[in-house]
């Protein structure tokens, strides 16, 4: 055992805070508490494009051990139902562990019967049903991913605008009595997305629509409300798809002190500056990833433990990137950007793009990443296609050149030397 081990182990042993903990109660299975409807309805959710989510199995029978997942696109019958994922045949990824690449296996995962997605799209929109392997059908999800094309920014001293009812509703069929109504619904500001320096915080507007003929199998609690991809919608209703409200994603810069942390105890700290640290860097110590990553392909960083109603920034180094400094090129467009779950993508990377970020949550720094982008030769591609191969050659050449020269002196000084000590020799004699 290393001793600063030991030195630790005997200092914590007299603390009697040490020998306090008691293993919590058990409790009782969430599953147990609550059974399954008897007529398998769909909770509308909806999400912006590129979040990664979660889907949680509300329920099922305690006697079921492991979970299936099925899918379906909206208005698909019930024969096109396919298993998406289970326990054995998909690799579980585990999204705390993130950063990630784009060369995921999947994108989908079951973690203690929850269904993730990572960086959902508009075509995992659908019927989400978690069963059993017999089909058995427990409790389903009608998912609907919008997409932002566009982001709005707002000056940061701008008072927030109340919208009323009438300004919200966008669309209608009749004046009386119209038969839907559709609108913006917009999620209330993120938290700044980092402290100590200016920061951005971003809310998400999804597309909504209200009427009193939604199908009754899809349930929210309001339920003459539905996402507008939803497939409570009647086919009736087949126009809202040409007039649909597009989501948007709004950002406004912000700036926040940061809290004061946390300082070990007063009995930890001797010890701590014994071993060479100190409070600060204890307070300020984030998990570290390495990532290793080919040249020349698409790259996706996620921020590890981040969920879709977070606020999240990364920074390159000590420079914090920004959103809006992103999105100032007009329609020029960008290598490095943030999309709109969040992550921050490369396309491509390349070799420059080598270094330290960090990624915030919560106005919090959460992670260190230490990404290395190599050069990669792709399959069938030639080793004279690489950008530096000229410079590769040159330098091998000239290398090859100096050694010969130096070679060839070496030779020629010993010959020197030889014929120099013989001449000497015939001399004396």
């Amino acid at each position: 055992m290393p001793p600063p081990v030991l030195l630790l182990l005997l200092f914590l042993l007299p603390c009697p805070e040490v020998w306090s903990y008691e293993a919590p109660e058990d409790k009782q299975d969430v599953f147990a508490r609550r059974a399954c409807p008897a007529f398998l309805t769909f909770t509308n959710a909806a999400y912006l494009a590129g979040v990664t989510l979660e889907l949680p199995c509300c329920c099922k029978p305690e006697q079921v051990q492991s979970v299936v997942w099925f899918f379906r696109k909206h208005l698909g019958s019930s024969q096109e139902t396919r298993a998406l994922a289970d326990h054995y045949g998909n690799k579980l990824l585990d999204p705390s562990r993130v950063p990630h690449g784009s060369a995921l296996q999947s994108r989908f995962s079951i973690r203690l019967f929850s269904l993730l997605i990572f960086r959902a799209g508009p075509d995992d929109s659908g019927i989400y049903i978690c069963g059993s392997g017999r089909r058995d059908f427990f409790y389903g999800y009608d998912l609907d991913i919008q997409e932002a094309h566009t982001l709005s920014f707002t000056p940061r001293l701008t008072p927030p605008q109340t919208t009323s009812k009438k300004q919200k509703e966008r669309e209608g069929l009749g004046s009386a009595q119209p038969l839907y109504r559709v609108f913006t619904s917009f999620r209330p500001w993120s938290v700044c997305d980092r402290c100590g320096a200016p920061g951005e915080q971003v809310r998400v507007g999804l597309c909504y629509i209200r009427s009193r003929f939604l199908h009754v199998r899809y349930r929210r609690a309001n339920q003459t409300v539905v996402s507008c991809g939803s497939g409570a919608v009647p086919r009736a209703f087949g126009q809202l798809k040409r007039r649909r409200v597009e989501a948007k994603l709004e950002v406004k810069s912000c700036r926040v002190d940061c809290p004061p942390q946390a300082t070990p105890s007063s009995r930890i700290l001797p010890l701590v500056t014994f071993l060479g640290y100190n409070s600060a860097s204890l307070s300020m110590e984030v998990p570290v990833f390495y990532l290793n990553h080919p040249a020349d392909r698409v790259l996706t960083l996620g921020c590890p433990g981040a969920r879709p109603n977070m606020a999240v920034a990364w920074d390159r180094g000590s420079e914090p990137v920004y959103r809006s400094e992103l999105s100032s090129h007009g329609t020029t467009p960008t290598r490095l950007l943030i999309d709109t779950g969040h992550h921050l993508v490369f396309t491509p990377a390349e070799t420059q793009d080598s270094g330290v970020y960090y990624c915030w949550l919560q106005g919090r720094r959460a992670a260190e990443i230490r990404l290395l982008v190599y050069a990669h030769l792709g399959r069938g591609q030639p080793v004279t296609s690489h950008p530096d191969f000229q410079a590769a050659v040159n330098t091998v050449l000239t290398s090859y050149a100096v050694m010969t020269a130096v070679f060839c002196l070496l030779v020629i000084g010993r010959a020197g030397v030889r014929l120099l000590r013989d001449a000497g020799e015939r001399h004396v004699d």
